[in-house]
């Protein structure tokens, strides 16, 4: 990162700092604005926007249709504004970022695209104002950590997510990485020596990663062969689950910063240093959080999406475009007096929901929470449960132990019961380590199971 570029990402920081100390009606003032310069500028440049909300002009935005990863993709030529832009040869630059190659496509824009874990990949372009608001976003989470940076102030970094060209976090390791900002970016899909020695050696004063790597690295430091002490560490990506929590805690003496975003929005909320929810960042993105039809959920509850509307998008406006994150809004302020809605939790995607055969026939929705409550008491160094057409498969990290197996499956039977579902087979083994996806995540919870209602 120049210089310059840096004076204007720590600008554009600091005007985001500042709005920590406005009231709840300035804040939404300034949403009101944002959210009409949006609606303004997509009506004008959008062939997509100008047909989807016809006659829609002047509704207030929960009135508005919903934005589907299917439609975005479908219609994706229309859809952006700048006409030069073609899925097509956005696809080729990508497919050339991967082979090695280097740029921007048309000379002008970034592109993201996520993993298509949820059954299809979603591409996101953005130009050099929306990417340096992208950079804000995650500097401002760095702040709250206490991770600063300036033109006198060096921040070591590791980030240990993924070093797909194309997927967003290795974007902005790659944005960032300078003398400002000296930044090792490590794949969470390498073996753990590994990276375990690539730490050691580089000894980074901020640590980013996936929130299951952070967790098996927290085991590497408790046991010796880890030897780091960052400042502040940052999961992302992943759930963090209270047990994953505490090991952090143990291994670097101070709590993690929990930090939610998407390669669609960049962050969207981030915990500070008061740990009692995740504030979010609704200055520059409007977060509803809805049930399976769209209905607003209340604070306490837990919604079925999440429909997000980004304040600077341009290139490619979204506007209730649906994710499929389970979150709760909390019904409580944070002690730190900032002014933005706050989520009490997150459990992960509608799609890490199993449905398993119900005691009384039919099916029910058992959500990620109910295994994280029974695994995260079990003595191991990661884990996972895979639902397959036989049953639930239940991998560990860790030394074969029978008894901890019998337990652990006569739990979750108990946990699963207490549900409704019928008895289901648990079969527990044993790994080195959790398989991961091509971007080095482990999710949690997972379905090999075929559903009919999935296309």
């Amino acid at each position: 990162m120049s210089p310059l570029s840096l004076l204007r990402l720590l600008w554009l920081r600091g005007q985001l700092l500042r709005h920590d100390h406005w009231t709840r009606a300035r804040l939404q003032a300034h949403q009101a604005r944002a959210l009409e310069a949006l609606r303004v500028y997509a009506y004008a440049r959008s062939r997509f926007y100008q047909r989807f909300h016809r006659g829609l002009e002047s509704r207030p935005l929960a009135e508005l249709p919903v934005l589907t990863k299917a439609a975005l993709m479908e219609r994706f030529d229309d859809l952006v504004s700048d006409p030069s832009v073609r899925l097509e040869d956005a696809e080729a630059h990508l497919a050339r970022l991967q082979e090695g190659e280097h740029g921007l496509y048309l000379g002008r824009y970034r592109v993201n695209a996520t993993s298509g874990s949820t059954g299809r990949r979603g591409l996101f372009l953005y130009n050099s104002v929306e990417w340096l608001h992208v950079l804000a976003s995650y500097a401002r989470s760095n702040a709250w950590g206490g991770a600063e940076v300036g033109l006198t102030r060096r921040m070591r970094t590791a980030v240990v997510s993924t070093t797909v060209p194309w997927h967003q976090s290795a974007m902005v390791g790659a944005s960032v990485r300078g003398w400002f900002v000296p930044t090792l970016c490590l794949d969470a899909a390498d073996p753990l020596p590994g990276l375990v020695e690539r730490l050691n050696a580089w000894q980074p004063r901020t640590l980013v990663a996936y929130a299951s790597t952070a967790r098996s690295l927290a085991v590497e430091q408790l046991e010796g062969r880890l030897k780091i002490a960052p400042k502040t560490v940052f999961s992302a990506s992943e759930v963090l689950t209270d047990e994953a929590r505490k090991l952090i805690a143990r291994a670097w003496g101070s709590q993690p910063f929990d930090v939610y975003g998407a390669t669609e929005t960049a962050a969207i909320a981030s915990e500070c240093e008061h740990h009692e929810g995740l504030h979010l960042f609704e200055d520059l993105v409007i977060t509803e959080v809805v049930d399976q039809d769209h209905r607003p959920v209340p604070p306490g509850e837990w919604g079925d999406k999440v429909l997000v509307t980004v304040l600077f998008s341009r290139t490619q406006p979204l506007i209730r475009y649906e994710m499929s994150d389970r979150v709760r809004l909390a019904p409580r302020e944070c002690p730190s007096g900032k002014p933005y809605a706050m989520i009490g939790g997150i459990q992960g995607r509608l799609e890490e929901v199993l449905h398993l055969p119900a005691a009384t026939g039919g099916e029910v929705a058992i959500h990620p929470n109910v295994f994280h409550e029974v695994m995260d008491r079990t003595p191991t160094a990661g884990w996972q449960v895979v639902h397959d057409p036989g049953g639930l498969r239940v991998l560990l990290v860790g030394q074969e132990n029978p008894t901890v197996a019998e337990d652990l499956a006569k739990l979750l039977r108990e946990a699963l019961s207490a549900r409704g579902a019928a008895p289901v087979p648990v079969a527990v083994s044993w790994a080195d380590s959790i398989p991961k996806s091509l971007l080095g995540k482990a999710p949690l919870v997972k379905s090999n199971r075929p559903r009919a209602d999935k296309p």
